[in-house]
């Protein structure tokens, strides 16, 4: 007679289905790398400069996983990196950064110069047989500043320049479409800000009395509220209360503000005035004139007709400067005026901190001189006796 113990019937059906998933050993592929079974899935096992790998192969068939493995064998014996993705080419990169860039909705102006600069970038690595991302090195880069600078680059332009290559790479690390960073150890140091023409108050007014009709609201709301021109180009009658004198900068479709600045700027009655005059033709504030493509005058301003417009004037007029000088001029002027630094950014936005330095500096002079006026003084320089003593007993009266 059989006994069956109740645990038999368990223990066959455990063991039925052991037997149908089969467990496997380790296999070894040539001297590196062994393969291994969990959970249905093949892994490959081996030895990468000193720490142990892991890797799925992605199949569960074991014929599949041999294959697979025996590529990494092979990678392995002649010394390479299993791991390492295949460097990207140039051209693929920089599309796929500038499609990024598109995404973020990064102003058109800040576009066209990264498209400029890759493309720069193309052409040179194209030139040097550097079609690679990996390939875009220390030793490229002061190729690439070389070939700027016999062309006249700027230190400024060619810093930003270089920034823009060192962004590219970083997008291709964290897109791993590389592997190492070609660029390691790069280090960009910003050049000092080169000294911008500013003009006071009274040559502010000169420009404008000067300028055509046509002219004169553009550069007047330029001189009296800090706007960029790529602010006032996208600046729509939506963005301007009247009723709350407040103009209001935020980004638009093509047309982002720096840094994605939003900001409410005051209006004073002179800016008030040129806004209610100006006719409203669409939905841009200023236009350009009547052309084919746009019968009605309705269209947006162009900056570079703009600048050589106003470079014009500015000859007549014994100046210099550009159409970025309005900003600075007013900075300068709200400083000299004693509005606290604290407004002025709320006002203008983002403003380079050395630049904002510079006009600080400028405001303390000036105070500085008024003080010295009032003491019957030159400032910085040795205050009599009887100066002194003038002052003393005015202010005991």
């Amino acid at each position: 007679m059989t006994v069956f113990s109740p645990r038999s019937s368990t223990e066959g059906s455990h063991a039925g289905r052991r037997a149908s998933r089969p467990e496997f050993r380790p296999i070894r592929i040539g001297i590196h790398v062994s393969i291994y079974q969990r959970k249905s899935v093949w892994y490959a096992n081996y030895q990468l400069q000193g720490r142990q790998v892991r890797k799925s192969l992605g199949t569960s068939k074991l014929k599949e996983a041999r294959l697979r493995a025996s590529r990494i064998e092979n990678e392995l014996t002649v010394g390479g990196d299993p791991g390492r993705p295949e460097p990207a080419k140039v051209s693929v990169v920089a599309q796929e950064y500038l499609s990024s860039l598109e995404t973020e909705q990064r102003a058109l102006k800040t576009l066209v110069k990264y498209r400029h600069v890759l493309g720069r970038v193309q052409t040179l690595a194209q030139d040097l047989g550097r079609g690679q991302v990996d390939r875009l090195d220390l030793a490229f880069l002061d190729r690439y500043k070389k070939t700027r600078v016999s062309e006249g680059a700027a230190p400024k332009t060619l810093y930003t320049e270089c920034t823009i290559i060192r962004q590219l790479v970083n997008f291709a690390l964290t897109r791993r479409m590389i592997g190492d960073d070609p660029l390691r150890g790069l280090k960009l140091k910003k050049p000092k800000p080169t000294e911008q023409p500013c003009w006071t108050t009274q040559q502010v007014e000169t420009i404008l009395d000067a300028a055509a009709s046509e002219l004169r609201p553009i550069f007047t709301i330029l001189a009296r509220t800090g706007m960029r021109i790529g602010e006032l180009k996208f600046l729509t009658w939506a963005d301007v209360d009247f009723k709350k004198q407040v103009i209001h900068i935020r980004p638009k479709d093509g047309g982002q503000p720096k840094n994605r600045d939003r900001r409410r700027l005051p209006m004073d009655p002179r800016v008030d005035a040129v806004l209610k005059a100006l006719p409203r033709k669409g939905k841009w504030v200023v236009t350009a004139g009547r052309s084919s493509k746009h019968p009605r005058g309705d269209g947006q301003v162009d900056e570079r007709r703009l600048l050589r417009s106003l470079k014009r004037l500015l000859v007549r007029v014994g100046l210099k400067g550009h159409l970025h000088t309005f900003r600075h001029s007013f900075i300068s002027a709200a400083l000299i005026s004693g509005v606290p630094e604290a407004i002025v950014r709320e006002w203008v936005g983002h403003v380079d901190p050395e630049v904002i330095r510079q006009y600080t500096h400028i405001a303390d002079e000036v105070s500085q001189t008024a003080m010295g006026k009032l003491a019957g003084t030159n400032p910085g320089s040795a205050v009599s006796t009887n100066s002194a003593h003038v002052t003393e007993e005015a202010s005991n009266q």
